[in-house]
C-alpha cells in the first residue's frame, strides 16, 4: 500500500473535518477563478481595438467620455458637432474614411441605444481584421434599421419587425410616433454593436423633435465657426434659404420627410444637421497622419480627436486594474487562511493518532514513511480542494455566462486561462508542504513505546 493510499484512508477516517478544510481552500480558489475570468472579459472588451478606426473626433471635453460614448455606448455624449464639420474632415487629404454617429434616443422595449449612421459604418471593419456579417439587406428607406444580435435575441425581433423609440433616453416617456422597420440583423461581434440599434442617419434627423429651431442652430454655428468666416457664410446662406422655404409652406405641413416612388429622403440642409461623433480612418501607409491630425485638432477650440485605445488603457490600469489586484489579494488571503485551517486540523489530529502512528512504526514503517504520509494528507487536502475550486469556478462561469452577456454585453470565455492560474497550483502545492511540515515532524519524532502505551 503506497503513501497516497494510506493518506487517503486517513482522510476518510476524518471525513467531516477533511471535507470542511478542503472546502475552504476550494471556495477561495473558486472566487479567485471567477475574479480572473470576469476581469479577463472586461480587459478583453476594453483593451482590444474595439473599433477599426484610428481616431474619434468629437466636441471638446473628456476624452474618456467621448470613447465610452462613441465606442462602448456607456456614457451620454458630450455635445454635438455641426454636420458641416464632418464634410470638412472628409475633405482632409489624410482621411480615408469619416463615419458620422448621432446619439440621443433608446428603444421603447429594452432601452437599447439608438445610433444614426450611414452604410459606410457597416462597410468598414469594426475592429482590425473583423468585418460585419449581416443577415438581411442594407438600409435604404428613411426608417429602416439594423439591429445587433443581443437586441434581436432579447426583444425577439427579426427582419421585418417594427418598433418605436423614446426621445432623450430611458428616463423619458416621450415616445416618437415614427415606426422603424428591421431590415437586417448583425451577427455577434462581442462589442457594443451587439446591443445597439442603427438607423439611417437621415431618418434620425427626420424624427419629430430632433431638428433644432433655426435660430438656435444659427447661434451654434456662429459660435463654432467664429474664426472661419467663409464656412460660416456658407452655413448661414443655407439656413437663410431653408428659412425662406419653411416660411412659404403651410403652417400645418410636415416638410422634412419627402416621399418619392423609389425611396424616402430628408430635405433639410446640411447646416441644420448635427453629429455626435466622427469615426476617422487615416491612410494606413502613413501612420503619422493620425498623430498630426489629432495634434492639429487639439490646438483649436472646435473639436478634439482621440485615439480610442489610450483613454481605456488609463481606465484599466488606473481604476479597474487596481480593483482586480485588490480582489486577487483578498482571495489569496482567503486561501492562506484556509491553509492555516488545514494546518490546525492536521496538527490537532496528531494527538489522537499517536497510537496509530506507533502501530505503523511497530509494523515496520520508518520515520520517513510516517513523515511522508502526513505530507501526502496535506497535499491531497490542499490540491484536491484547489482542483475542485478551479473546476467549480469555471463551471460557475459557464453557467452564468449567458446572464452576464445579457446584463453587460461582455463576451465571456469561461475556459479562458489567466497567467495567474498557472501559478496557482504550484503555490498551493508549496503551501501544502508548509502546512504539513510541522505535523509531519511531530509524527516523525513520535516515540513508539510511548505511543503504544498511551
Amino acid at each position: 500500500m503506497n503513501l497516497l493510499t494510506i493518506a487517503w484512508k486517513s482522510i476518510l477516517q476524518r471525513r467531516l473535518a477533511s471535507f470542511l478544510t478542503a472546502l475552504s481552500i476550494g471556495l477561495g480558489v473558486m472566487l479567485m477563478v471567477l475574479v480572473l475570468v470576469i476581469f479577463g472579459a472586461v480587459d478583453s472588451a476594453f483593451t482590444q481595438r474595439s473599433v477599426g478606426y484610428d481616431l474619434i473626433v468629437g466636441p471638446k471635453g473628456s476624452d474618456l467620455q467621448l470613447v465610452l460614448s462613441a465606442v462602448y455606448r456607456m456614457q451620454p455624449p458630450i455635445e454635438n458637432l455641426p454636420y458641416l464639420y464632418l464634410q470638412q474632415i472628409r475633405q482632409d487629404r489624410r482621411v480615408v474614411s469619416a463615419v458620422p454617429l448621432a446619439f440621443g434616443d433608446v428603444t421603447e422595449i429594452g432601452s437599447f441605444p439608438i445610433v444614426g449612421t450611414t452604410t459606410e459604418y457597416f462597410e468598414n471593419e469594426y475592429m482590425p481584421g473583423q468585418s460585419f456579417r449581416i443577415r438581411g439587406t442594407r438600409i435604404n428607406a428613411l426608417f429602416d434599421s439594423i439591429i445587433g444580435s443581443e437586441v434581436a435575441r432579447e426583444n425577439g425581433w427579426d427582419v421585418g419587425s417594427q418598433f418605436s423609440i423614446i426621445h432623450g433616453g430611458a428616463e423619458s416617456e416621450d415616445v416618437h410616433d415614427e415606426k422603424f422597420t428591421v431590415v437586417a440583423v448583425l451577427d455577434t461581434t462581442g462589442t457594443a454593436n451587439d446591443r445597439t440599434v442603427f438607423l439611417n442617419l437621415d431618418g434620425f434627423y427626420a424624427i419629430a423633435g430632433h431638428e433644432k429651431p433655426i435660430d438656435e442652430v444659427e447661434k451654434r454655428l456662429k459660435d463654432f465657426y467664429a474664426a472661419d468666416p467663409d464656412r460660416l457664410n456658407q452655413a448661414l446662406t443655407q439656413l437663410q434659404d431653408y428659412r425662406t422655404r419653411q416660411a412659404a409652406k403651410p403652417a400645418d405641413s410636415q416638410p422634412s420627410a419627402v416621399v418619392t416612388p423609389a425611396i424616402v429622403t430628408y430635405d433639410s440642409p446640411d447646416a441644420m444637421k448635427e453629429v455626435t461623433a466622427i469615426l476617422v480612418r487615416t491612410r494606413p501607409e502613413t501612420p503619422f497622419d493620425a498623430i498630426s491630425l489629432s495634434a492639429e485638432l487639439q490646438k483649436g477650440f472646435q473639436a478634439m480627436a482621440v485615439n480610442p485605445v489610450r483613454p481605456i488603457q488609463r481606465l484599466m490600469t488606473g481604476l479597474l486594474g487596481n480593483i482586480q489586484k485588490a480582489l486577487v489579494v483578498l482571495t489569496a488571503i482567503i486561501i492562506l487562511v484556509s491553509g492555516v485551517g488545514i494546518f490546525v486540523s492536521i496538527y490537532n489530529s496528531m494527538s489522537d493518532r499517536r497510537r496509530e502512528i506507533g502501530i505503523m512504526r511497530a509494523l515496520g514503517a520508518g520515520r520517513h514513511h510516517v513523515f511522508g504520509i502526513v505530507l501526502a494528507e496535506s497535499a491531497l487536502l490542499c490540491l484536491g480542494g484547489a482542483t475542485t475550486g478551479w473546476l467549480a469556478g469555471h463551471g460557475l462561469a459557464i453557467a452564468s455566462a449567458p446572464w452576464v452577456i445579457r446584463q453587460t454585453g461582455l463576451l465571456i470565455n469561461p475556459w479562458s486561462m489567466n497567467t495567474l492560474e498557472f501559478v496557482l497550483f504550484p503555490v498551493v502545492a508549496g503551501m501544502a508542504v508548509l502546512v504539513g511540515f510541522l505535523p509531519a515532524m511531530t509524527a516523525y519524532r513520535t516515540n513508539v513505546a510511548d505511543a503504544l502505551s498511551s
